[in-house]
């Protein structure tokens, strides 16, 4: 992301860049090593980098890492960059928030497509196999290539396989050409903008469902908390029930402010 982000610089377009990192689950803190790793950017005002921890979040992103991708954009940014943390099978929170959702494969170090092809595999817009100069790399494109051959994909766009060498800046620009090669595919087949109505949707369900969360908890409090489960480990109360009552609750006080 580093050689990535100054490559766009020397194109005068700005950048935004998010960079989450894992939270210790003992101190509950994080290195925040991406940021310290693109410091040579800090001076130059058309790159803002804002690193974010997980706080516990699962995904490989942190809760409001898509707020913070919204101001970002909002704010006149040509490209926003997310890097997510290390992410496993199913930790793909980042397609709904991305336009362009890169995979990042390093030979040698336990990046065996086959044993993750389940998950991360089939979100790549873009395979990227990094220090694609150590042993292993071709093992790791053949293998890509074994895996296209048997998906498909809903737009019909069969991802590049992109090599770099980023200590050493190699590649770069071979990947940047990759990443605007789709967006103008995304464009011509008139696809982003169905795949920002997709995101939204998502994002809407999320947010409603933050909104609802934070008003129950203002309605519930410790308290009641604390005495509705003694309630129900004591078998006095149904939970099921008990949940459809606070709801119910929740929408009696709705309509008693609609009737003011």
């Amino acid at each position: 992301m580093d050689h990535l982000a100054g490559y766009y610089r020397e194109q005068n377009r700005t950048v935004g860049i998010i960079a989450v990192d894992p939270t210790s689950p003992y101190t509950g803190g994080a290195i925040l090593g991406d940021r310290i790793r693109m410091q040579e950017h800090f001076s130059d005002p058309g790159i803002y980098i804002r690193s974010m921890a997980t706080r516990g979040s699962l995904g490989g992103l942190a809760r409001t890492t898509a707020d913070v991708a919204t101001v970002l954009d909002a704010s006149g940014r040509d490209l926003v960059m997310i890097e997510t943390v290390g992410v496993g099978q199913d930790e793909i929170d980042v397609v709904r928030v991305a336009d362009i959702t890169i995979v990042i494969l390093v030979p040698g170090m336990g990046d065996d497509v086959q044993t993750i092809k389940a998950g991360i595999m089939e979100v790549a817009d873009i395979f990227v196999i990094n220090k694609s100069d150590r042993e292993g790399a071709e093992r790791v494109e053949r293998e890509i290539r074994a895996l296209q051959s048997l998906a498909a994909r809903s737009d019909s766009w069969t991802p590049p396989i992109v090599k770099t060498i980023a200590s050493e800046g190699g590649g770069i620009a071979e990947l940047a050409k990759a990443i605007g090669d789709y967006e103008a595919y995304l464009k011509k087949e008139n696809l982003l903008l169905q795949r920002n109505v997709e995101h939204w949707q998502v994002r809407l369900i999320e947010m409603l469902r933050d909104t609802l969360m934070e008003r129950v908890r203002a309605q519930v409090g410790a308290n009641d908390l604390a005495r509705y489960a003694s309630e129900i480990a004591h078998h006095q109360r149904d939970p099921y029930t008990l949940v459809e009552e606070i709801v119910a609750g929740m929408g009696e006080k709705l309509e008693a402010r609609k009737d003011r």
